[in-house]
């Protein structure tokens, strides 16, 4: 059978990644569904984009009506729901767009959904996935432990956005167990890569450096993330949708777990090697002079309000069960990404342009 994945926000950044891995390593067709907010691009999607397997339709997922032409029109056999607010800062200063795609446009989207799969011949029914995409910050925080998150840790979101992540996981699991929808979930550590929004940790402190910026590290910097390179992340992904058990979650994590100041410290060295301060000439911005090294552009500002110590995925069970293991280590995952970075400078500088501008947000707390 030749799978028909309908992909939620596959403008974005994990989303994007997935589109690229189906549409290069896999033989299904894809129909990427994005309201192509902020941080939905379809220039992430260039080198696809021109697949007769690939069509594009710019919906929010709270509209049900869209929704419903999209699954008679494209006949998925499998979704994969990545579409959502995901930014905490952004969550602790505008919560209400939070609550309202990542729960009320997934329980929009799993009602589309569930109409369609009940109208499916039998065969068809059985085989139809709903797969889920969520986030180990559902789980809260791991302070003072050394115990990692797994598929039965006990959820206690610590922010807006995470709250409404955990509510479209009760969601998800509650339209499986009431009426039967064949549902996955996966829960996520903390991803980088190419692509990336400049908002999030690594391409802000990447980009901040080219720039002569300030680079703004929470409290002290001692906060810990698991991190997975976000081309590994998309190859999990897909292998949960294909082979996953239905009714199962399974948590996938890079065996990467850093303070958020050694981050931010191997980012600085990585582009004190490649290009030192003041010879990157390709940014609209004056090259970086002032400084010797980029580490003294380092800035220790206030901390996030709720900011979460330690986040660490016990990743076992899909290496188990389903064979997948992460190909890159963060030495090589952030070696590449920084790369990607300093060779498509189109690409950020046209993000650039829009409205977001390297400035911080979660501050009005």
């Amino acid at each position: 059978m030749i799978m028909r994945i309908l992909v939620t926000g596959g403008a974005g950044f994990i989303g994007s990644a997935v589109v690229r891995h189906l549409l290069e390593s896999t033989t299904a067709q894809v129909a990427n569904l994005d309201k192509l907010t902020y941080a939905g691009n379809l220039e992430s999607l260039a080198e696809v984009s021109d697949s007769p397997r690939y069509r594009f339709d710019q919906v929010d997922i709270c509209d049900a009506v869209a929704l419903g032409r999209v699954f008679s029109e494209f006949q998925p056999s499998h979704v994969m729901h990545l579409a959502a607010e995901s930014h905490v800062d952004r969550s602790i200063d505008g919560p209400a767009d939070f609550i309202e795609t990542n729960i009320v446009g997934t329980y929009t989207l799993l009602e589309a959904a569930r109409h369609y799969w009940n109208g499916l011949p039998a065969k068809e029914k059985s085989e139809f996935r709903f797969h889920h995409i969520s986030t180990d910050e559902v789980y809260g925080d791991l302070e003072g432990t050394d115990d990692l998150f797994t598929e039965t840790t006990s959820y206690a979101p610590s922010s807006p956005y995470s709250a409404s992540k955990a509510s479209s996981d009760h969601l998800v699991r509650a339209w499986q167990r009431t009426y039967g929808l064949p549902t996955l979930i996966t829960n996520c550590s903390n991803n980088y890569g190419p692509y990336h929004f400049p908002e999030k940790l690594v391409p802000h402190m990447i980009l901040n450096a080219l720039s002569g910026k300030p680079l703004p590290v929470y409290g002290d910097g001692s906060q810990i993330r698991d991190w997975l390179y976000v081309e590994d992340h998309a190859r999990a992904l897909v292998k949960v949708v294909s082979e996953g058990e239905v009714g199962e979650t399974y948590n996938i994590g890079g065996h990467n777990e850093k303070r958020n100041l050694e981050v931010v410290e191997t980012i600085c060295d990585l582009l004190q090697e490649i290009v030192p301060p003041g010879s990157y000439v390709h940014t609209k911005w004056s090259p970086v002079s002032e400084v010797a090294t980029y580490r003294e552009l380092i800035t220790f500002v206030k901390d996030r309000p709720g900011h979460d110590v330690r986040y660490a995925i016990d990743a076992s069970k899909i290496e188990r069960e389903l064979g997948w293991v992460p190909e890159e280590s963060f030495e090589t995952g952030i070696r590449k990404t920084l790369q990607w970075y300093l060779d498509n400078p189109e690409w950020w500088q046209r993000v650039l342009s829009g409205e977001y501008q390297l400035g911080r947000l979660g501050e009005k707390a």
